[in-house]
């Protein structure tokens, strides 16, 4: 049954699913060794999975899955193309606990696939926390103004300014004004799963408000342009 699922979403067209696994556990900057004792499967074993010798039963792939940080549909599931389309008027609006940002989910899942794409509403007032990751980010303001901090340097951006930004530099931001704002967010850092918990570091934590600056140098875009 399981080596039916898994041939048929090769047939599909699909990636291998050794070929996930291994670059999703390189990914994670995993060893073959680690990765094999997180998913209770001998080093051996994994390694003939990676180099599709051998199939895993779902039991199996859903421990693998699991010790990746992702569903066991990363592997063998493909969007349709309703998923896939997101409408205006029809996408889910959420947030989560102790945030107070707004998404939107614009991107879909399906196996090997490396992007996430939000439309966030950022109340007025809002202040990340400073976090820095793997991968990379596009931001760009749809409407009103944020403080965006890289390494130490600040920069306001307003609507129709982007960025574009190595995780792993230090990076917050904040809303300093007294209305929303709407931010296309684009990157690899895989923010939210429908079947694994997000990565705590990837989720910015509300505070009261605003901080004021002291004695950092503010670089409007638009005059830099």
């Amino acid at each position: 049954m399981a080596g039916a699922a898994l041939a048929k979403s090769e047939l599909e067209g699909h990636p291998k699913v050794g070929a996930l696994i291994r670059a999703r556990r390189r990914q994670q900057h995993m060893t073959l060794e680690s990765l094999g004792k997180a998913a209770d499967v001998s080093v051996g074993y994994l390694s003939q999975v990676e180099r599709d010798h051998a199939t895993p039963s779902l039991g199996t792939l859903a421990g693998i899955a699991r010790a990746l940080g992702v569903g066991i549909d990363y592997f063998v599931s493909a969007p349709t193309a309703q998923t896939a389309l997101t409408r205006a008027n029809e996408r889910n609006r959420f947030s989560l606990d102790g945030s107070s940002i707004v998404y939107e989910r614009l991107g879909t899942e399906f196996p090997g696939n490396q992007l996430s794409s939000f439309i966030m509403t950022v109340p007025p007032g809002y202040r990340s926390e400073t976090v820095a990751h793997e991968g990379e980010e596009i931001l760009y303001v749809l409407e009103g103004a944020i403080t965006q901090r890289l390494d130490g340097e600040e920069m306001l951006m307003n609507a129709g300014d982007s960025l574009h930004f190595r995780g792993n530099r230090p990076h917050s931001w904040s809303n300093h004004t007294d209305q929303p704002a709407r931010l296309l967010w684009t990157g690899t850092l895989t923010l939210f799963r429908s079947s694994a918990k997000p990565p705590r570091q990837a989720v910015a934590v509300a505070k009261p408000g605003p901080e004021p600056v002291k004695n950092k140098k503010i670089v409007n875009k638009e005059k830099r342009s």
